[in-house]
């Protein structure tokens, strides 16, 4: 079975070859890692310490690890803890986050890469965040004596049907795995279905909703509000997480709110950073003045002060949210992405406004609207309709935000629950 999944990697990857050419020749982060992901190459763990992996693909699944790690760090200060990310966004937020720790990219399901990642750094505990099935990484790190377990798993109806189909060549990855932890029921169900044994599993709920910030004045929010030269006055509308469109979206229904709104300020955060520069390309080539958050090292004097800020940095949307009066949460106006995390601006009480494409938050959004915490838009100029009339009755849109925030107030104690999951893991090599 290695060498057929061996075989099968190699082949797209060089089917992807010229694309990643492009990509690293365009981004310098593409460059990078190569050593670690084809060969395995992570950092050597020193010293005979029991050890927990934890595996986030990206930003989002790195940001969630705060509350796990500032409680694992508590309760088991004997441990060591170790991260790896897929992506070198992630691995940077990583970097900043926790610079305390050792933070590396994830190998490549190449059975020789895997063997040789979990051999150097020799983990007690294979953690996988939401959903990570790679069968050589899973079965190398089995063989070398490592319990594996998925946490805050989930599992997209589009995920599911993909795996049925290899199902059967899945079976013996997903009866190892010593535990799944998952968001929610129907999650349970699919996994169940994939082939994990029910003793197995378990309903957890959402991390996401532990690690949230739930008040504006912070000192992250506030220092931003300070530096970006948003007064108290200023009306915020943030478009988080944006997708190739969705900032043309927002700047026109921003445009539009801003003759009867003239306080209101656009706020726009980009997804991905290769997309920053043009992003800022395109609000100057459509007349706009824009403040972009990369540039501002003092607070923006009133004279400079723009309507529009362009936050072109890594790490700061959880705290930008915090600026919101409305939100508007990307990758979900357009189909391709499944929508973002809406859960953040939510926290704070903004008035959420999310597109219809949100597959990958479905029980998050049927929960958020069954709560009239958040109102669904179809285009743009349902999205400026939305926008207007939450400016026109901001007692409404209130009401909104407060629904929301009550909701994920509701919602904590994932991680507690988690860790007691977690330790069952623990114990045997404390007992050893």
């Amino acid at each position: 079975m290695p060498h057929v999944l061996d075989s099968l990697y190699l082949l797209l990857l060089l089917a992807w070859s010229p694309v990643l050419l492009l990509r690293s020749r365009k981004y310098a982060q593409y460059r990078e890692g190569w050593r670690e992901k084809l060969l395995g190459k992570a950092p050597r763990r020193i010293g005979k310490r029991p050890c927990l992996w934890l595996h986030a693909v990206s930003v989002g699944e790195v940001m969630l690890l705060r509350p796990i790690i500032q409680e694992l760090s508590r309760r088991r200060p004997d441990w060591d803890i170790v991260i790896s990310t897929t992506t070198p966004t992630g691995l940077g937020v990583a970097r900043r986050v926790f610079p305390e720790l050792v933070t590396f990219y994830a190998p490549f399901d190449f059975s020789w890469a895997t063997r040789r990642a979990v051999a150097r750094v020799r983990p007690t505990v294979l953690a996988m965040v939401e959903l990570e099935i790679w069968p050589n990484w899973i079965n190398a790190a089995r063989r070398a004596g490592a319990s594996v377990a998925i946490v805050n798993g989930r599992l997209s109806a589009r995920s599911h049907r993909g795996y049925r189909q290899v199902r059967r060549w899945l079976t013996s990855t997903l009866t190892g795995l010593d535990l799944v932890a998952v968001q929610t029921p129907e999650y349970a169900e699919r996994f169940r279905d994939l082939g994990v044994p029910a003793p197995r599993l378990r309903i957890t709920g959402s991390v996401k909703y532990d690690g949230v910030e739930v008040e504006r004045d912070n000192p992250r929010t506030l220092k931003l509000r300070r530096e970006l030269g948003i007064s108290s006055t200023d009306v915020v509308f943030v478009a988080g997480s944006t997708m190739d469109g969705e900032e043309a979206a927002a700047l026109h229904a921003y445009r539009e709110a801003r003759s009867r709104h003239p306080r209101l300020r656009l706020v726009i955060v980009p997804r991905h950073a290769e997309r920053f520069d043009r992003v800022a390309a395109y609000l100057e080539q459509q007349g706009e003045r824009v403040v972009r958050r990369s540039r501002v090292e003092r607070p923006v004097a009133d004279g400079k002060r723009s309507p529009i800020v362009l936050v072109d940095t890594l790490g700061e949307l959880s705290a930008v949210w915090g600026l919101a009066d409305v939100a508007f949460v990307g990758g979900s106006l357009f189909p391709g992405r499944g929508g973002q995390n809406m859960i953040e601006p939510a926290a704070y009480g903004a008035s959420v406004l999310f597109g219809q494409h949100t597959q990958n938050f479905r029980s998050t959004v049927e929960e958020l609207r069954g709560c009239g915490g958040a109102r669904e838009v179809s285009d743009v100029d349902s999205l400026t309709a939305a926008l207007e009339e939450a400016l026109d009755d901001p007692e409404t849109a209130l009401g909104r935000g407060q629904a929301a925030r009550r909701f994920v107030m509701a919602q904590q104690g994932a991680t507690e629950r988690t860790l007691a999951e977690l330790d069952r893991l623990f114990e045997p090599s404390e007992a050893a």
